[in-house]
């Protein structure tokens, strides 16, 4: 192939089928990576009858355990090479283990004391971290590689983002009253029936992205040693900034969509209005699709503060309208809205600094810096999204199925409504700083263009 055809293939225009393709991969995450983000620690509490401060440290070590593995998934990425691609196989790989794994996850077996204790620490490693976080890494690392285009890599990243709110609203929506449907009283029989079923259609969906996507970008098929995938990250700024933003966001959603559960239980009286809390996620499709429009008329970094500022509004919202259900779910639809747009931004924007470290120091370390840039952030700000509330609750004297105190239901508010609100500000501060990187990428993709004309003379 010359370099005018690699060129061409390179800055490919996706054909829809493989952006649908592409929106499977979350869709099937989320299908069941959400389930464990909304709902284990409620599991955990409520019926694996393991008490709330030890299920939060549970979640908290196991999610830094899966950061830090999201690291090495990124290396692995970066030494794989085979006639699929470097992520793309994956997909197929990993496909059943993370549904096997999930189902492990929850089923409550009848043991007790340390066992119970690490039975569910093992688990939960296993599924949410060194197999989600293998997914999860490939799911961005692909983006990169599958064109160099900018407005192509916008567009497919707002079908991974429509796949992911589907499968959101799937899991969120239904897995409550599926629980309730199967288990008829027993919950942990619920759980297990509901997660089976999930994981089957999640294999489905990743077996089905792997048949369908197409890695074009060329990649040097020299193993890239871990020294070499650290250099990507020698003076990339916008990369840190990003890593730092997407880790703090994460602790918001992860506390929004655990603590819905808990809110809707204990504060409104009512366990199931959460599955209309987290069936409400599915809202988020709209931010996904406008964001094409939205990046035209400002750019990426605005949009990014747009998000924060509506779902900022949204939250603050549902504290002044009391008891009231109407109003609160008009609220929290709102901050829906602004936080998918939020959560879309960094996620497109990690391929752009793939580039920027390519040109700044020669090395293009799509695994290792997606990895850690989508995964570990993920991983790490769920971690404590899920620790932090819950110690809030613990000092507040929360007991799980009980009434509680006007204590622990103010815990349960503010933890619900406020502090996603803190750290929406947080993310926003530390985001202004990317407008000026931002503003160099098109001279990144000249150059990089050029570099490898000259490679090919």
């Amino acid at each position: 192939m010359d370099l005018k055809e690699e060129t061409a293939k390179a800055n490919a225009k996706l054909p829809t089928l493989e952006k649908i393709s592409y929106s499977f991969t979350d869709m099937a995450g989320n299908l069941l990576y959400v389930s464990m983000s909304s709902y284990i620690l409620y599991f955990y509490t409520d019926v694996f009858d393991i008490p709330v401060s030890a299920a939060g440290m549970i979640i908290l070590i196991a999610c830094i355990v899966d950061a830090v593995s999201a690291i090495f998934w990124g290396s692995i990425v970066d030494h794989t090479h085979t006639k699929w691609g470097q992520s793309r196989p994956y997909f197929l790989w990993l496909a059943i283990p993370f549904a096997l794994s999930t189902f492990l996850a929850f089923t409550a077996p009848n043991i007790h004391g340390v066992a119970k204790l690490l039975y569910a620490g093992i688990t939960y490693v296993l599924a949410a971290g060194v197999i989600y976080t293998g997914i999860q890494t490939t799911i961005s690392a692909i983006l990169p590689n599958l064109t160099l285009n900018p407005s192509e890599r916008i567009g497919a990243n707002s079908y991974r983002m429509v796949g992911s709110l589907i499968g959101s609203f799937v899991t969120s929506t239904f897995t409550l009253p599926l629980v309730a449907f199967f288990g008829r009283g027993n919950d942990k029989h619920g759980f297990m029936i509901t997660i089976a079923l999930f994981g089957v259609a999640a294999v489905f969906l990743l077996i089905t992205a792997f048949k369908n996507m197409r890695e074009r970008v060329p990649v040097s098929q020299k193993s890239l040693p871990f020294k070499q995938s650290l250099k990507a990250t020698v003076g990339n700024v916008p990369w840190y900034l990003l890593v730092i933003s997407f880790a703090t966001f994460w602790i918001a959603q992860a506390d929004r969509n655990s603590f819905s559960t808990y809110y809707a239980k204990y504060n409104l009286g009512n366990a199931e209005l959460a599955a209309v809390f987290n069936g409400l996620q599915v809202l988020g499709i709209i931010s996904s699709i406008s964001i094409p429009f939205i990046v035209k008329v400002t750019n990426k970094t605005a949009t990014m503060l747009i998000g924060l500022g509506i779902g900022a509004v949204g939250q603050a919202m549902m504290a002044m309208v009391g008891g009231n259900f109407v109003l609160v779910i008009i609220s929290w639809s709102i901050g829906v809205l602004g936080s998918a747009l939020a959560m879309s931004m960094p996620f497109a924007m990690l391929a752009d600094t793939v580039d920027f470290g390519e040109w700044k120091s020669g090395v293009r370390a799509s695994g290792f810096l997606t990895a850690v840039g989508s995964a570990f952030c993920i991983q790490l700000g769920s971690g404590f999204g899920s620790f932090i509330p819950s110690k809030i609750l613990d000092m507040a004297g929360f007991v799980a199925n009980q009434n509680q105190t006007a204590q622990a239901s103010s815990a349960i508010s503010f933890c619900f409504i406020w502090l996603p609100v803190i750290i929406y500000a947080i993310v926003a501060g530390i985001m202004v700083f990317y407008f000026k990187y931002e503003k160099m990428e098109p001279k990144i993709k000249d150059d990089l263009l050029k570099r490898a004309e000259q490679r090919n003379k």
